[in-house]
């Protein structure tokens, strides 16, 4: 494959957000993929002012969830989810391509969100590496494959990452940037920047299996399991363990930020309990032993993951309140979830 030394990213001069805090509009971008995930993130890149191609496996398919997308959104305005207007935006700003090349040819960056089988990607990207301009940002909305792996059919690889949404991507905010070891930072940036003035939050992640988001689902998943199959506890007892005990503060705080408040040395003690039962599931990790051996302790002493400083603890105490408070506010008024 043919490489380009530093390619600008194409919309990288257009990448400040006008007064109203959108995608400028003069932005081109595309979705390959129109489905359930394609379909949300052409949603909210449109809504942030871009002009989003959709495409598919042929011209109805597109057309036909083009239509879907607007009748979505007709039903979120009504139910308060979207904003007023956002039909009309959506209208102006989103359009069913007749095939992938006609999508890709004027994109400035192309999303591909087609099913995660690595031989359907491949054959994807390879049709939009083909149809784009040289200097048009290539990201995979893969929740697993290696980027590397997928970058093989793209040139300049060096304009190619992950760029993860989460679903459903209309209203989850945490959006994943993979970087292969090829990927310029200038690409990044621009990725950055992009997903920002769409109104979403982005982390960098290397590109590893699973990358982060995958990983830490899947532990939590992994250990529920075994808690059931092993009938510690039912499904029910452990969703509603999670939904309002750990996963109560998960909104407001990442697990650092809840270990450093809860002191590393009551995680490091902890640790040790469960190593009677589980020594090697369980095992310290050497980087919250060093932290400790170290005395820094988290919130308390000042230092920890996060080096909060201890002068801001009532601070931090506060809030962490008076989120609470609001949280449980927030499912009062919504009442339960519609699951049993």
């Amino acid at each position: 494959m043919t490489e380009s030394p530093n390619p600008v990213p194409a919309f990288e001069a257009n990448t400040a957000p006008d007064t109203a805090g959108t995608v400028n509009a003069a932005r081109k971008i595309a979705v390959v993929g129109s489905g359930y995930m394609g379909g949300g993130i052409a949603q909210v890149l449109a809504l942030g002012g871009a002009r989003v191609a959709l495409a598919d496996v042929s011209a109805e398919v597109a057309q036909k969830n083009f239509e879907r997308l607007l009748a979505e959104s007709d039903e979120f305005v009504a139910a308060g989810l979207f904003p007023q207007g956002s039909t009309e935006v959506l209208k102006e700003n989103l359009w069913a391509a007749r095939d992938i090349e006609e999508a890709v040819a004027d994109a400035d960056f192309i999303e591909e969100a087609v099913p995660e089988v690595i031989a359907i990607k491949h054959q994807t990207l390879a049709r939009i590496s083909a149809a784009a301009r040289p200097d048009a940002i290539i990201g995979s909305n893969t929740s697993t494959i290696s980027i590397a792996d997928l970058s093989e059919p793209v040139t300049n690889p060096e304009r190619f990452l992950g760029v993860h949404f989460s679903n459903p991507s209309p209203f989850i905010p945490g959006v994943e940037i993979i970087p292969h070891a090829g990927t310029s930072a200038a690409t990044v940036g621009a990725v950055r920047e992009l997903v920002h003035a769409a109104g979403k939050q982005t982390a960098v992640v290397k590109d590893v299996t699973g990358f982060v988001l995958n990983r830490l689902q899947y532990a939590l998943f992994h250990e529920a399991a075994q808690l059931v199959e092993q009938e510690i506890a039912t499904a029910e007892d452990i969703d509603t363990l999670v939904r309002t005990t750990f996963g109560f503060r998960l909104p407001f705080f990442g697990p650092f930020a809840i270990a450093d408040m809860a002191g590393l040395d009551v995680y490091n003690f902890c640790y040790k309990s469960l190593q009677t039962d589980f020594p090697e599931r369980f095992a310290t990790p050497k980087i919250l032993t060093d932290l400790v051996e170290a005395g820094k302790l988290g919130t308390k002493s000042g230092a920890g993951f996060l080096n909060v400083p201890a002068e801001r603890t009532p601070e931090l105490i506060a809030y962490r309140n008076k989120a609470y408070v609001a949280m449980q506010q927030l499912l009062e008024d919504l009442g339960p979830a519609p699951i049993s």
